[in-house]
């Protein structure tokens, strides 16, 4: 099979570029043109193509695009043009942006200049023609001869990144880079047009009326803190306050998270609710904004999902293109819309799979608690018997509110929470919980799942270790193994997680530990580790488990991964096959993890929402 590195140059002008518009925006639009397109070979000499669309695509004729892999630096843009410009779909796709954020952290830059320089494999030209605002037909001969090399250079640098990296790089983890691609590149699902746009009317139509409710004329209003601290006192209640803990001032407390506002929120006066809810509802644009970038994509074509690969220092995919899909919302009156605006294409279904409380079972595999691994194993209601042991009655006493207690110190209390956090997390949900029983709950977890509690410990060792340059295994099945001289915690992948700049420092309760990350240095310890290891090991899984799935058949397509999920695109007259084969998919343990205890839940519908 023929590596094809290619790197395309094309139009752009100080309003219409990738610096202000998406990849799907900027390659959809009409603006859009192909000034030319450096080319190489496996190992061969890097060729430079211009001319229009058809003698591009011409030119294209001359590579075997189905038995060759194609490689480029950020996949997404290029691997678009060459799909939805030119029909193009290589055999496979590569990307050495993704591999450098795999590699090197997500905090480090990916860009083709800082990696040129970091591998000493050359340097990145400059852009010695400028094409501000230039057609292909305003450059002279001169020119273009001048921009191919400068494009011939930049796809050497690509290609020589490429055989370095690839040394070191897991095959399974190209092979998930290539799956996460095709989500965007070839797109398959559509968008209900109809559906958004009454959305759109409906949620601008909301806000019109918390306004009218507020008997608030214009929304400016409410978004200004003076004029909302003065509609306050015009209703005889003193603006709630606090100290900014950026300046140390006194300043309004109008966060939706400030406690002071929560409680207006509840206020015996209802002009004071409808005046908070005014202000937070026309305040929030994000569900204006979403529901707009859908209504244009449904509007340019079919929808491209812009899945990230490594987006996070776990591994965990993340939304990328402007459009987060790994966050849209369920709850609320119209919570599932956007969702339900997701559509497969015609005569197809979506099955959405979602692993059943894997980060829970990981982390009890891992620390060998036997008891919590057996109770996965046999499918038991773990958040039940946690509830039993907190209220001290039977599992068939356990109500529905005991059991979400239950369900969020499994879930919670597994990374070391305290009380007071546990506390605040419960009272998030709605559920108010004196101090005290916190502590008690927390106690109780702690003493009935012992080993976790000393897998926190041994993490925090392993922190202070891996500080000094230190390796050492943790864990029951001693899967965790840190790399001192990485500062980095191996993967059952082949990859590392790291922790860029690791360093102790005295703290008021002894050495505290913390990395660096773009937004600051970020505090890390043994139950925050051990956090990160099992959203790590769970993507590992993930990631796996949806390979599976696209061996089987072709037209069983992985379209979308949100958290622990994998949604697939299925002919109707598959579902029933195909549901089972997903699910069996799903609960495999990997080989690294034989007693490891899975499970899934999956659901069937034409839309995204209408799976759940």
């Amino acid at each position: 099979m023929d590596l094809i590195t290619l790197d395309f140059e094309t139009y752009y002008d100080r309003d219409f570029s990738l610096s202000k518009l998406t990849t799907e925006e900027y390659v959809r639009d009409p603006r859009f043109e192909v000034v030319g397109v450096g080319v190489k070979v496996n190992n061969g000499n890097t060729e430079w193509a211009s001319g229009t669309h058809d003698e591009i695509a011409d030119y294209f004729t001359e590579f075997d695009w189905a038995n060759s892999m194609v490689l480029a630096h950020n996949t997404m843009f290029d691997g678009a043009i060459l799909s939805w410009l030119f029909d193009i779909k290589p055999k496979v796709w590569l990307d050495t942006l993704c591999m450098a954020r795999a590699l090197h952290g997500v905090e480090n830059s990916g860009s083709l200049k800082a990696l040129a320089v970091q591998y000493g494999i050359g340097e990145k030209g400059t852009e010695i023609v400028n094409g501000l605002g230039k057609r292909r037909l305003d450059f002279s001969d001169a020119e273009l001869d001048r921009y191919g090399d400068y494009c011939i250079n930049d796809v050497e640098l690509t290609y020589k990144l490429f055989t370095t990296m690839s040394s070191s790089f897991p095959k399974t983890e190209l092979k998930i880079i290539d799956a996460t691609l095709r989500m965007f590149i070839h797109p398959v699902l559509t968008l209900d047009l109809c559906l958004l746009e009454q959305h759109l009317e409906n949620t601008r139509d909301a806000k019109d009326k918390l306004l009218e409710d507020a008997c608030v004329a214009d929304k400016k209003e409410l978004m200004s803190n003076d004029k909302f601290a003065d509609l306050l006192r015009q209703q005889g209640v003193e603006p709630p306050t606090k100290i900014s803990p950026t300046t140390g001032k006194t300043t309004y407390a109008f966060a939706k998270t400030d406690e002071a506002f929560k409680k207006l929120q509840d206020h015996s006066d209802v002009m004071i609710q409808s005046l908070v809810a005014a202000r937070l509802g026309n305040k929030s644009t994000l569900e204006e904004t979403r529901t707009q970038r859908f209504i244009d994509i449904a509007k340019r074509g079919l929808l491209p999902v812009p899945v990230k690969y490594y987006a996070a220092h776990t591994g965990r995919w993340g939304g990328d293109d402007k459009i987060n899909l790994q966050n849209l919302p369920s709850r609320g009156p119209n919570g599932k819309t956007l969702k339900r605006a997701i559509l497969a294409p015609e005569d197809h279904v979506l099955v959405d799979c979602d692993s059943s409380q894997i980060e829970a079972r990981v982390l009890a595999w891992l620390s060998g608690q036997t008891d919590l691994v057996e109770a996965f194993a046999n499918e038991e209601d773990v958040y039940v018997k946690m509830a039993s042991r907190i209220y001290d009655v039977s599992e068939d006493e356990v109500t529905k509110d005991q059991r979400f207690v239950g369900k969020t110190t499994i879930l919670g209390a597994g990374y070391g929470m305290g009380a007071v956090k546990f506390q605040a997390q419960l009272k998030n949900f709605g559920f108010e919980m004196p101090i005290e029983e916190a502590r008690r709950v927390i106690g109780i977890y702690r003493d009935s799942n012992w080993k976790i509690s000393h897998l926190w410990r041994e993490a925090q060792n392993m922190i202070h270790q891996l500080a000094n340059g230190q390796s050492m295994r943790i864990g029951e099945p001693k899967l965790i193994h840190s790399v001192g001289d990485m500062s980095a915690v191996a993967l059952p992948s082949g990859l590392h997680m790291r922790y860029e700049d690791l360093r102790g420092e005295q703290g008021e309760k002894g050495i505290e530990y913390s990395y660096k990350t773009r937004r600051g240095r970020t505090r890390i310890y043994g139950g925050k580790c051990i956090e990160n290891v099992c959203q790590a090991i769970a993507r590992c899984i993930i990631g796996e488990q949806m390979l599976n799935i696209r061996k089987s058949n072709p037209q069983w397509l992985p379209v979308l991964t949100v958290h622990d999920s994998v949604v697939v695109c299925v002919p109707r007259v598959d579902v029933e096959e195909a549901t089972r084969y997903i699910e069996e998919c799903m609960r495999a343990r990997p080989e690294w993890a034989k007693d490891l205890p899975l499970n899934c839940e999956s659901g069937v519908g034409p839309s995204y929402g209408d799976c759940e």
